[in-house]
């Protein structure tokens, strides 16, 4: 189990709400990226509430980077509908994760925030690439093996089959340089690039290769319950995560609830998982040093690390809680935000989907 020390604030800081969203800083009337930054795509689903391992793991990235790369941010709405779903829930947790994100310091002075489904490039490039992709190369898909597992690959959609096809159509509409990726995401990056290569070989220069991003060694924080697995959102266990949206109470009880060890000594000892997992919490949003930190619990139990843990995480979340509500009483501002992000980068996306389609002789 890995955990080192990320560069998450101890109380972060939430800026206040923007009257009029402004554009991107390289988009406003070329496609071409003429910051001189290279250009970042990602983008995360909206099923669930983010909890601390999605926060300290990707999200306080994004926000953290927004100096140094020009990023582009999108809600993957249309990636949602591949399993069966309520669409009222799908509409709600779309703008609540919106919401979420801003919360948690996307700015979109620096970055684009937008939703998938509101680009129609989106599906369309990706029928294109779906007649450049093989069989066999969608196949090999490791997700949809996964996935279709838990009913029967017969009954899964055409949709989660192929979907691979529509996020290299998100990431290839954009001409970006980096895209963040994890390991469960790495073969869809792979196939992307391949697609990409083939096309520009078969039918001239279109696309821009994305290459991956290594992020900065941040936090793997695993779940409360079980130690011996990544805190997740499919995990059903009542204690198994901490969500940014937990009142001080539920957060304070699942802390007092987490698996430790029989030993009393408490110290940086990646052996001891449940403990580790703790002290890893702490040191990221103390921001103090490991020895300090052992210095600090010295002599002390348990209940005293988990005391002062809970209290910790209640204060450093707290404004990401209150901004989150401040946020969702203003249900126009979120769909501001998402429409002119959406008004910026949608040339770009029109202009690499044109250019496809007359490559292919599509009229």
């Amino acid at each position: 189990m890995m955990c080192k020390k990320d560069s998450a604030s101890k109380n972060p800081q939430i800026k206040s709400l923007a009257k009029t969203p402004t554009d991107l800083p390289s988009n406003s009337k070329s496609v071409k990226n003429l910051s001189t930054k290279k250009r970042v795509f990602s983008g995360i689903q909206p099923t669930g509430e983010i909890h601390l391992g999605n926060y300290l793991g990707a999200v306080k990235n994004w926000v953290d980077s927004q100096d140094e790369y020009e990023n582009i941010f999108f809600i993957a709405n249309s990636h949602s509908i591949t399993m069966p779903h309520n669409p009222k829930e799908l509409e709600s947790s779309t703008y609540k994760l919106a919401a979420m994100l801003l919360a948690c310091g996307i700015d979109t002075q620096k970055s684009a925030l937008f939703v998938q489904s509101a680009i129609d490039y989106h599906p369309a490039l990706a029928w294109i690439l779906d007649c450049n992709i093989s069989m066999g190369d969608m196949g090999r898909m490791t997700q949809f093996k996964d996935k279709s597992a838990k009913s029967s690959a017969q009954k899964a959609s055409v949709g989660l089959f192929n979907y691979p096809a529509l996020m290299a159509a998100d990431i290839l509409l954009y001409e970006v340089d980096f895209v963040p990726v994890g390991q469960d995401q790495k073969q869809h990056l792979e196939l992307t690039r391949n697609v990409a290569q083939k096309f520009n070989r078969d039918y001239g220069e279109c696309f821009k290769i994305p290459n991956p991003l290594i992020q900065k060694v941040g936090a793997k924080i695993m779940g409360l319950d079980n130690p011996q697995i990544k805190m997740s959102k499919s995990q059903k266990g009542e204690n198994h995560a901490i969500f940014l949206l937990d009142s001080p109470e539920v957060i304070t009880r699942k802390i007092k609830k987490a698996t430790t060890d029989s030993a009393r000594e408490i110290v940086f000892d990646e052996n001891r998982l449940g403990l580790y997992n703790l002290l890893c919490m702490y040191e990221i949003f103390s921001e103090q040093s490991r020895e300090a930190i052992e210095a600090e619990f010295a002599g002390k139990g348990y209940g005293e690390l988990k005391s002062r843990l809970g209290d910790l995480l209640v204060e450093s979340l707290r404004p990401i809680r209150e901004r989150y509500d401040e946020i969702m009483r203003e249900k126009g501002y979120i769909k501001q935000v998402l429409e002119s992000s959406a008004d910026k980068v949608r040339p770009i996306a029109k202009a690499t989907y044109e250019r496809a389609k007359n490559l292919i002789g599509l009229v």
